[in-house]
């Protein structure tokens, strides 16, 4: 990690036609490909919520793509962000998708 690039935790929901496209593993999928921790699961009024945790110029990049990209059959309408923090340490070893 490049000193003096920060690590930090922000919280997201994702809206729009996020469940059953496999959004929650192509989401750890791009986490793990930038290196991040953290995690996905869907909730029960239809949307994909999580944690990502990391250098912020990664956090960044999986923030766009949870805005604009995502998985190939989603249609994402908004993705919202919130309790962005800086952390000292990662408080997660991987990227999980949870139940």
């Amino acid at each position: 990690m490049a000193d003096g690039e920060g690590l930090v935790s922000v919280d997201y929901e994702v809206h729009g036609k996020v469940q059953g496209v496999f959004f929650r593993k192509y989401t750890q999928g791009e986490a793990k490909r930038l290196g991040l921790v953290g995690w996905v699961q869907n909730t029960s009024h239809g949307t994909v919520q999580g944690q990502i945790q990391g250098p912020t110029a990664r956090v960044r990049e999986l923030q766009e793509w949870l805005k604009k990209i995502g998985s190939p059959q989603s249609r994402i309408s908004r993705a919202e962000f919130n309790n962005e923090k800086k952390i000292q340490a990662l408080e997660h070893k991987e990227f999980q998708i949870l139940k």
